[in-house]
């Protein structure tokens, strides 16, 4: 009779062998000071708390998914396995989760977390980069926080949205949270959630008006493919962190600088620069030369990311073949017929970007400009 410790190996063995075949890599170019778009994963849970599945099979998801950084957070209070799984070490699930990462020597960092679990109004709070996880167990729920500052570590409120906390769904600060925001103790806030499929654009507000990185994380407690349709055209929601180089040093002093953008379904959230040095950098306007003296002038906008954007024309240049709202597809080029005034110099649209948001409902305003060649 196969255990239930055998049996959750064996199926992490079949899902690891049958899994690999349909690798979906997240690829953002540069951003043009020079940052690269590290994709993250820095909410997530196995049967070390209350997830559904075994750390194994977190690893080979995040590299499926084509992350380059996946935090271990598992819940140190509740611990709902724990008749069947007994483990007091709470670094354990990360230990097996890096162990899984090195044997298999994946592009991918693996770091250390834990989400201490209370009510209101403390409610859940994450830390990463722990050496021990150990150490936050801790009756007072601010001692947890302050042995995370002893380790450095990079704390986030989770899921400020959730319904149990927040009966109608507006993300707020407790006098707990600004006293840990004015002590040093908070750095972060979730504004997407995957586990609710929670998009709070209240967080996001918080975020900016409190000096808070913005975060979008999955949650994830079951499997990504079925969660989120990953591998079908679906994405996990993650957190894209600007950072100077790849290291997990340069990875953690962008967090703390709050250089990030939250990406969920195809809606990117952050502070201004950084979702416009985003955008930027996935979408390019490129014009053909006119034709005859004709003043409308063939395009195509050029998109390089995964994602598709929405963009509403604000601009003195009209569109010959569409209206002012746009739909430009992931990874791909949209045509466009650009009615110029004169034919010649430089093409510029001024454009809305509906699902860049960059605030309490407003959207992130951008310029496309390209020369138009001579005939």
């Amino acid at each position: 009779m196969f255990s239930k410790i055998s049996l959750i190996a064996a199926c992490t063995s079949l899902y690891v062998s049958t899994a690999v075949a349909h690798e979906r890599a997240v690829e953002f170019p540069d951003t043009e000071d020079g940052s690269v778009v590290l994709a993250a994963d820095l909410h997530t849970h196995s049967v070390f708390s209350d997830g559904e599945v075994w750390p194994s099979i977190r690893v080979k998801e995040a590299h499926l998914d084509g992350l380059e950084v996946l935090a271990v957070t598992e819940h140190l209070e509740h611990q709902p396995h724990k008749a069947d799984m007994p483990h007091p070490d709470r670094n354990r699930s990360y230990e097996i989760a890096e162990g899984v990462r090195a044997d298999s020597e994946f592009d991918l960092m693996v770091i250390n977390g834990a989400e201490v679990t209370r009510d209101m109004p403390y409610g859940h709070i994450n830390a990463i980069f722990l050496s021990d996880a150990n150490a936050l167990l801790t009756e007072e729920p601010k001692q947890a926080m302050k042995a995370a500052k002893a380790q450095g570590a990079f704390v986030f409120l989770n899921h400020p949205i959730w319904l149990p906390h927040v009966s109608d769904g507006i993300a707020r600060l407790s006098d707990y949270h600004k006293d840990l925001i004015a002590e040093g103790l908070l750095q972060g806030i979730e504004v997407v959630n995957g586990t609710l499929d929670g998009h709070s654009e209240h967080a996001l507000q918080i975020a900016l008006d409190n000096n808070l990185t913005v975060m979008g994380t999955s949650d994830i407690h079951g499997l990504v493919d079925w969660t989120h349709n990953a591998g079908a055209g679906g994405h996990r929601p993650m957190t894209l962190v600007l950072a100077s180089d790849r290291s997990e040093a340069a990875f953690k002093r962008a967090l703390f600088d709050g250089r990030t953008v939250a990406w969920s379904y195809d809606d990117l959230l952050g502070r201004e620069e950084h979702v416009k040095a985003v955008v930027d950098a996935c979408l390019t306007l490129e014009a053909e030369p006119a034709v005859r003296d004709y003043t409308v002038i063939s395009a195509k906008i050029v998109n390089t990311c995964p994602v598709n954007f929405t963009l509403l024309n604000q601009g003195e240049e009209t569109f010959q073949n569409t209206g002012d709202v746009l739909n430009v597809k992931r990874d791909g080029e949209t045509a466009v017929a650009v009615r110029t005034k004169t034919g010649k110099g430089q093409m510029v649209l001024t454009v809305d970007v509906l699902n860049a948001q960059i605030g309490f409902r407003k959207a992130l305003t951008t310029r496309l400009v390209t020369a138009i060649p001579a005939q």
